[in-house]
């Protein structure tokens, strides 16, 4: 197991030696069919001690087997480590431990190599940009492929360069930096084999270690290679246990290492052993990476093309498909026909040059081209991508992978035993369709967030999942990595639908087609696959934002129609609260909160609720107080935290489990969760109402770096910000208007989740912004902000830049809506009307009347406001620029007036500070109502007024950046807000070694680089 001995260090390896040696003994004894005779060997046929022949010889010969004796021998002896600390690293010891405990699970007996099932792997994923065209897969041109690997690939990461992990970002960290504070032990380690005491010793040998310090990064990142070398290690593992099946009894003396060293020219003539082996591995393995670009990239001569170049000489199996454009022209090459599509597959080819003094030349070689009829990206990029590749693929089973996955060599061992499972009926009528298996989220250990949800994640993929394939019957595909029977799919529609946008997550359709055509999805827990999952908040919300979008296209589905027809009734219940009922029983929870404070708002408004509080007979209601506060736990996402605790508590101890959970509640796990649920409601609900689900790229960095505030308006402005403004609103009218009444203890009781709701809502994302307390970067966030809502759109120019460019964006989602959209636009937007109707009779001055006309009055109100704010506008255009005396002398006009009526009314009428504050309250609502009736309505808005709608919506925008930006300018002003910050966001880091205060306060000293 090369990757765990790598991450050990050298004196841990005795132990793990040992473990080896005791594993590879027994397999032996069980596995070694043919070769060793039954029952007690004839004594004419045991070999004598002292013969001539069989003798023993000493000194033994010195061979590499020997040598490798005699080391292990030599740490025996003089290694001393405790038990407890060996392995020293947290992930060798979890891998270790998991294979262990796997052997003891119910797994099937593994056939030879020769007679396994052949089946491929596939690797979909997109990349960092919006929408990915393509992406291919293939196999090699073997009748019978045992195991085949698809991996979709767009522009992501393949290998970190040295000046890519060197190079430091705004707040003076490296990736490399940040890497040697979060695997501390494994920095050390790689020091140690490349015979470096420290690491300016390892600086001198740059130009000798380049390559071994980007790989070391790679395989810590989400990049491409560290996927394939995880892929790899299934054909390194069908070479092993190929050896096993085929040694005899000198080869297996002799080991595996041996042979593999000492068959290395004879392997080209395919007459040793080594060869055999190699044959049946690559008979039976094959895996496809799919890069759509690699064509493109490797004409203009990017990075990319030469990383994947490389990637395909180290492990010469590898195959790479993609997409070849090419300009087809006239038979004389006088005339262009048109741009021609080919889906091709290419292989490493070692091309030597005429000249033997010239090194060798790595370049591809094409297998197959294969004539397309046009554009292979009609529908939604990733699944266009998988069944463009599918007819690459071969044998009886497919395992998609992830490009954001990874595999261990001792996990690889397990896939003949996984394979055997197609062979059984787990419901006792029908063969498996899909195997599920488990995953491990490798990501943990980043930050407090990736923490999150990592647990979150793994309680999915683990008792999640186990308890949906037995006994509810209702899992399906996730995007994880299952493995298809791949002649199952390919005769009954493939592995996944592209339509557009309604088959956005593509994967949980492949599940429902295989369950609605009689297929049986299976999931087993001895076998896992790494993952990772992002890291920062705002990345969390963006691949939410992509499942809430998912499942609302989902919900619309003829395949859901046809699940819930044709399940019986208790498959249906699990099916649905297992898929689209989690995400609409979300929208109902927070919807639920609308409706009970417009509801009390209704009480207060109309006498209700101050009768029902002071008469007898509702006097003593601490019962409904203390069950109203009970929501409070489903609000606070407390309950989303049980399926954690419970899944910690099977696998580490339920001691282990409530330390944990103690620890996320401490690092405002609920903050998150509640967050949360705001994402997931926004999203889910507007597809539902409006369709238009995208696909929103996430991204795969390492996120030590800090967000702008306009960023983070951007992202929330509609999903959170909004919402909680205006729950915000309603709790403090509730407050003004019903604490001449009513106690505070009841207030708290009843509205203690909701203010907690609305804070979260309001800023969690800067809560969890690294550097988020920081005034330098406060300064810079406010200058940024100011710059970004002050720039004027048009064409070409990115929402990124300017405010107008991102308000017409976040209006996209209205130009495809339907009537019905519209409609429940303006009827949802209606709401903030009655509102007003209500509030404006709530003033002193008008508490003696209930006239029609104080609401008609109020109206006049707002529309004067509205002229007044138009005259501004005109006059800025008009004489701002020539007549700059003549426009502040309007503007002091317009404020001397103002400020006249205001005194008036507080003479005359005797208007109150509280009734100044309620019309505020009042009226900023109604404003936002009418904005969203006039986006709503934009093909009947005049084009005269539009840019009156546009001033109005800029300037609500001002005022919730300025409600927004004011305390967290406030909380910046003093340092432990930071501090704290930093500890919260970074607890579990800290506790591996990781250095916050240094990594946040800017790059290490005296370190040069060498930029290459």
């Amino acid at each position: 197991m090369e990757y765990i001995s790598y991450r050990l260090p050298l004196g841990c390896k005795v132990i793990y030696a040992q473990l080896l040696g005791v594993f590879i003994c027994s397999y032996l004894d069980s596995n070694h069919g043919g070769q060793r005779h039954e029952g007690i060997t004839p004594l004419e046929q045991q070999v004598q001690l002292f013969a001539k022949i069989g003798a023993i010889k000493f000194p033994l010969p010195e061979s590499n087997a020997w040598m490798e004796k005699m080391k292990r021998l030599h740490l025996l002896f003089t290694v001393k480590e405790s038990a407890m600390d060996v392995p020293s690293n947290l992930d060798a010891r979890r891998r270790i431990s998991f294979f262990c405990n796997s052997l003891f699970m119910n797994i099937p007996n593994a056939p030879k190599v020769r007679n396994m099932l052949s089946f491929s792997i596939s690797l979909a994923d997109f990349g960092s940009e919006k929408l990915p065209k393509s992406c291919a897969s293939n196999c090699s041109g073997n009748s019978r492929v045992s195991h085949f690997v698809l991996t979709p690939y767009y522009t992501e990461d393949v290998l970190f360069s040295l000046k890519g992990i060197e190079e430091p970002n705004e707040d003076g960290v490296s990736i490399l930096f940040y890497l040697q504070k979060i695997y501390p032990d494994e920095w050390t380690n790689f020091l140690e084999r490349n015979n470096c005491k420290t690491e300016e010793e390892l600086r001198e040998r740059y130009d000798d270690l380049e390559e071994e310090l980007r790989l070391w990064a790679s395989y810590r990142g989400q990049t491409l290679t560290r996927t394939v070398r995880g892929m790899m290690y299934y054909r390194k593992a069908l070479e092993l246990q190929a050896f096993l099946d085929m040694a005899k009894d000198e080869d297996l003396m002799e080991g595996y290492k041996a042979i593999e060293l000492t068959s290395e020219e004879n392997s080209k003539v395919g007459r040793s052993l080594w060869a055999q082996c190699q044959a049946v591995a690559d008979m039976k393995f094959t895996y496809v990476v799919s890069c759509q670009q690699y064509g493109i990239q490797k004409r203009s001569g990017k990075h990319q093309a030469q990383d994947i170049l490389r990637l395909m000489t180290t492990y010469p199996s590898l195959r790479v498909a993609y997409i070849d454009e090419v300009e087809e022209t006239s038979s004389d090459g006088s005339k262009k026909k048109g741009n021609v599509y080919y889906s091709s597959l290419v292989k490493a080819a070692l091309v030597k040059a005429g000249d033997s003094t010239e090194p060798v030349q790595n370049l591809d070689q094409v297998i197959y081209r294969i004539k397309l009829p046009g554009p292979a990206i009609l529908g939604e990029g990733k699944p266009e991508n998988q069944n463009h590749a599918i007819i690459f693929t071969r044998g009886e089973g497919l395992q998609t992978i992830d490009m954001n996955q990874e595999h261990y060599l001792e996990e690889a061992l397990k896939m003949r035993n996984l394979l055997q499972e197609f062979l059984k009926k787990h419901d006792g009528v029908r063969y498996p369709s899909i195997l599920g298996v488990r995953e491990h989220i490798f990501t943990g250990s980043v930050s407090s967030l990736a923490w999150f949800m990592s647990n979150q994640e793994t309680s999915f993929v683990t008792i999640g999942q186990r308890v949906l394939a037995n006994p509810l019957r209702v899992r399906f595909h996730y995007g994880h990595p299952d493995v298809f029977d791949r002649l199952f799919h390919l005769t009954r529609g493939g592995v996944c639908k592209a339509s557009k946008i309604i088959n956005l997550s593509e994967d949980i359709f492949a599940g429902f087609n295989s369950t609605l055509r009689e297929g049986n999805v299976t999931h087993h827990e001895y076998m896992q696959v790494g993952k990772g999952r992002d890291v920062g908040l705002n990345q969390i919300s963006l691949f939410e934002a992509k499942i809430a979008n998912g499942n609302g296209e989902q919900t619309l589905s003829r395949d859901i129609y046809r699940l819930g027809h044709r399940f019986d009734f208790f498959r249906m219940l699990s099916c649905y609260f297992t898929t689209v009922g989690f995400y609409f029983s979300t929208m109902v929870t927070v919807w639920t909160v609308y409706v009970f404070l417009y509801g009390r708002l209704y009480l207060v408004l109309s006498g209700l609720d101050k009768f029902l509080s002071t008469s007898q007979r509702f006097v003593h209601n601490e019962p409904l107080q203390v069950a109203l506060a009970s929501q409070s736990f489903v609000q606070l996402g407390i309950l989303m935290a049980l399926p954690m605790v419970m899944e910690i508590g099977l696998e580490r101890g339920f001691r282990t489990a409530l330390t944990d959970f103690i620890l996320m509640q401490l690092q405002l796990a609920s903050v998150f969760f509640t967050f949360s649920l705001g994402t997931k409601t926004h999203y889910y609900g507007r597809t539902l109402l409006h369709g238009g689900a995208e696909y929103r790229a996430t991204g795969r960095g390492f996120v030590v770096f800090h967000a702008k505030f306009a960023d983070n308006y951007r992202l929330y402005s509609r999903s959170h910000f909004v919402k909680g403004l205006e729950l915000m609103i309603l709790l403090v009218v509730y407050e003004i208007l019903a604490s001449s009444y009513r106690g505070t203890v009841a207030y708290i009781f009843i509205t203690a989740s909701m203010w907690f709701m609305v804070g979260t809502w309001l800023f969690a994302p800067f809560l969890f912004n690294p550097s988020g307390f920081e005034w330098q970067k406060i300064v810079d966030d406010w200058a940024d902000w100011n710059k970004w809502i002050s720039n004027s759109g048009g064409i070409g120019v990115s929402p990124e830049k300017s405010w107008e460019s991102w308000w017409e964006m976040e209006q996209e989602h209205l130009r495809y809506t339907g009537k019905r959209g519209i409609i429940a636009e303006i009827v949802l937007a209606l709401r903030f009307f009655f509102y007003q109707y209500g509030l404006v009779y709530q003033l002193s001055i008008t508490e003696h009347t209930q006239s029609v006309l104080v609401y008609g009055v109020s109206w006049l109100v707002i529309f004067a406001i509205l002229l007044v704010m138009k005259a501004v506008s005109l006059g800025r255009k008009k004489f701002s620029a020539e007549f700059q005396l003549v426009y502040r002398l309007i503007k002091g006009l317009i404020f001397i007036t103002f400020l006249s009526i205001l005194i008036i009314l507080i003479t005359i009428p005797h208007m109150t500070v509280r009734d100044i504050f309620v019309s505020i309250l009042a009226f900023m609502p109604t404003g936002w109502g009418l904005l969203l009736i006039a986006q709503a309505c934009k093909p009947v808005v005049p084009t005269s007024l539009w840019g009156s709608v546009k001033a109005l919506a800029r300037g609500y925008e001002i005022i919730m950046g300025l409600l927004l930006f004011t305390p967290i300018a406030f909380l910046a002003w003093f340092p432990f807000v930071s501090e704290f910050q930093t500890r919260m966001l970074f607890n579990q880091a800290f506790s591996r070694g990781l250095q916050i205060s240094r990594i946040l306060g800017g790059p290490k000293k005296d370190q040069p680089s060498k930029k290459k």
